[in-house]
């Protein structure tokens, strides 16, 4: 089992080196505008997976990927050079569809924009069904309550209770 920090390292270097011999060695004219954007390698260090987005439709995205799958041996030749493991890493290539993911919650974010401008344009037309205060409010009772707590505090001759007058 290899340190985790170690694994993170050889992932990075791996990513580093596939973006390098893609945008200098590989010729090939199915390759299309590739960014490797990531790569993550096994706690072992014998197979990594690299992923990448292609800009185009999806002929561009199957192109790339064959080119890629051709180009594989040379990649991994690099790699396992650079890397100076005892065991070249097998390579495992995978389209990173994030910005198809971006665009649906996009999608999904506006929708909810929409719905809840909706619900606030019919909550902005509502009434009340009943009254505007659904609930009883006896005035008369509030005031006949405070002024027997007052009555209460003060004895008849108008002194608070329990201080001595002198």
């Amino acid at each position: 089992m290899s340190d985790p920090a170690k694994v993170r390292r050889h992932a990075e270097r791996v990513r580093e080196l596939v973006a390098s011999v893609v945008r200098s060695q590989i010729k090939d004219p199915r390759l299309g505008m590739i960014t490797i954007t990531d790569a993550r390698i096994t706690a072992d260090l014998r197979d990594a997976t690299v992923f990448y987005t292609v800009l185009g439709d999806a002929v561009a995205q199957a192109d790339t990927a064959a080119a890629l799958e051709s180009a594989k041996g040379l990649l991994r030749s690099t790699v396992g050079k650079a890397l100076g493991l005892r065991h070249s890493p097998t390579l495992t290539f995978v389209l990173d569809d994030v910005q198809d993911q971006v665009k649906h919650i996009d999608d999904l974010l506006a929708a909810a924009r929409n719905a809840d401008a909706e619900v606030q344009r019919i909550a902005a037309q509502a009434k009340y069904a009943g009254e505007a205060q659904p609930y009883r409010v006896d005035d008369e009772t509030d005031e006949a309550d405070e002024t027997e707590e007052a009555d209460e505090a003060t004895d008849v001759e108008g002194t608070p209770r329990g201080g001595e007058t002198r």
